[in-house]
């Protein structure tokens, strides 16, 4: 954890140091993962190593394909994806995850553990076609 030293005013208005969390750094990034579909497009990405736009599709079930269309393209702004186009017909492009989108992969693995530890987590549906269905989802 990063805890950077800074020095505030208590309520009585006396200078103090105290160790606190400055999330400023995520001032860039936070535009990004917060978005509704960010973070299961960058998944995504990584389960499968390799995708296809159309597969992608397909694994996200609710998003449109002009949404789709406009994470993937911040996704890659921000170097989490790759794009990689490739001259055939039908035309094919693959998208993988660059080395900081596979790491924010990891980064959320946290608060997935954090997520599933809470008392009355349910998981109304998972479309990740790579996880058995009604296997219960348990510790990460």
């Amino acid at each position: 954890m990063i805890v950077i030293m800074a020095k505030y005013n208590n309520r009585d208005g006396r200078s103090t140091n105290s160790n606190v969390i400055c999330l400023c750094p995520l001032e860039g990034v936070i535009d990004i993962v917060s978005k509704k579909w960010a973070l299961l497009v960058v998944n995504e990405i990584g389960n499968h190593k390799r995708i296809r736009y159309s597969d992608l599709m397909k694994e996200i079930d609710g998003i449109s394909p002009k949404t789709l269309a406009d994470i993937l393209k911040e996704l890659k702004q921000y170097n989490l994806v790759n794009r990689e186009p490739f001259n055939e017909i039908p035309p094919r492009v693959d998208y993988t995850l660059t080395k900081d989108g596979e790491e924010l992969r990891e980064a959320v693995i946290p608060i997935l553990r954090w997520a599933i530890s809470k008392k009355g987590t349910v998981v109304a549906h998972c479309s990740c076609t790579l996880i058995e269905k009604g296997k219960k989802i348990g510790q990460i």
